[in-house]
């Protein structure tokens, strides 16, 4: 008798149903179905024992490592298509849980017989209840990121799903001094809604998130959205220009199959003078990643009040001093009481004077990634070096601020 026969008769000694005596050996032979191997293997057995005139293996009853679970698979499979039923999707994965009790009794088996050619019973109770679904369903299975995970517990044949967020990406443009980027829960009832809020739980009552991501939302029926921009601008700058790209994330999404070009057309006529989107394409959750690390240059345009008199020559002069240089900026008062207290070089790319009054100026200014333009222009009481301010030797007003570039080059 082979080694294999051995292992085999070895493992009969108790009564092992088909797939866990073909399981034992699951990497012996990768052609066969663990069923199919085990069925070949006691067959193979049989003989070798009629050979030797031992006693025929007596008949299997039931299996002493599963209790013959695989017979229940196709329930499991029509829990699992009944649980889909609802949903729009294109792939989908099976997970189960097993009983712990006969994990440990597969455990043991290995301990007895070997587990260097052995699948866990895990692995094939996967496979056979996909294998399954798939033949009930037109949909395909993918293993690195299905739309949807049906996660099976075999001990009540009870059906989760783990639904893969619906990802949209955009461009926006934000026309309102008024309104942040993403939601903004109320500091001090934190979403729960007080007497601060209005019982809104918000200390903003809409924001760019809540304008795109509310119809999203509502035409995927989803459970929640989230905000994945590129940077953000301040709440009074206006974001204009080819608009700021994002990703939109709506989670637990029952339709996948959104007219995306309506939801623009909406948005954007809700959303009239206050927030446009342009550009609404489906995603990926790696775009999310680049989107957030991006980091591009950005160009503004800068209204500034002039506390004290200076002519254009001298404007002039101190503009073009501040072209192509690198500045340092300590982390800005008006934010230190939420970001750690640190210096940071950024370059200032570009500088023009577009309009002087004589109290007043407009510049455009284009800036390295993560540069605070408030600070570069008053100086911050000294955290930021050089200035605009600090340069003229007079305070500097931003009376407002505008993104009117940002060079992603998408």
């Amino acid at each position: 008798m082979n080694e294999l026969a051995a292992r085999a008769e070895k493992a009969l000694s108790q009564d092992l149903c088909d797939h866990c005596l073909g399981r034992l050996f699951a990497r012996v032979d990768t052609g066969l179905s663990n069923s199919e191997r085990g069925e070949s293997l006691r067959m193979a057995v049989a003989l070798e024992r009629a050979l030797q005139d031992k006693e025929p293996l007596p008949p299997h009853s039931k299996c002493a490592v599963c209790e013959d679970l695989f017979d229940m698979v196709p329930r499991f499979a029509e829990a699992v298509v009944e649980k889909l039923q609802p949903l729009e999707f294109e792939t989908f994965l099976v997970g189960t849980r097993i009983d712990p009790i006969i994990v440990e009794r597969e455990e043991r088996l290995w301990g007895v017989v070997g587990q260097d050619k052995a699948e866990t019973i895990k692995a094939e109770m996967n496979q056979e209840i996909g294998k399954a679904v798939q033949s009930r369903i037109p949909h395909e299975v993918e293993f690195t990121t299905p739309d949807v995970v049906a996660l099976v517990d075999t001990r009540f044949c009870h059906v989760e799903l783990d639904i893969s967020p619906l990802f949209v990406y955009g461009r926006y443009r934000k026309f309102s001094r008024e309104i942040p980027q993403t939601r903004w829960p109320c500091n001090r009832c934190r979403g729960k809604g007080c007497s601060k809020c209005g019982g809104t739980g918000k200390m903003y009552q809409t924001s760019v998130q809540e304008h795109i991501g509310g119809p999203l939302q509502r035409e995927a029926q989803g459970k929640d959205h989230f905000f994945h921009g590129m940077g953000r601008e301040d709440i009074d700058a206006r974001m204009l220009g080819n608009g700021r790209p994002f990703v939109l994330e709506v989670r637990e999404p029952v339709r996948r199959q959104i007219d995306l070009l309506a939801i623009e057309n909406e948005v954007n006529e809700v959303g009239r003078g206050v927030v446009e989107v342009t550009g609404l394409r489906f995603s990926t959750r790696e775009e999310v990643r680049r989107v957030k690390l991006a980091s591009p240059d950005k160009e503004y345009r800068v209204r500034i009040r002039l506390e004290s008199k200076v002519n254009k020559e001298q404007l002039d002069e101190v503009v073009q001093s501040l072209k192509r240089i690198r500045i340092t900026q300590q982390t800005p008062t008006r934010v230190s009481h939420r970001r750690a207290d640190l210096a940071r070089e950024r370059e200032i790319k570009d500088l023009v004077l577009e309009e002087f009054d004589g109290a007043s100026a407009t510049l455009r200014v284009r800036t390295e990634s993560g540069t605070y333009v408030k600070e570069f222009v008053h100086g911050d009481s000294g955290r930021t070096v050089p200035s605009l301010a600090g340069k003229l030797g007079i305070p500097c007003t931003v009376e407002c601020l505008d993104v009117i570039e940002i060079a992603d080059q998408s």
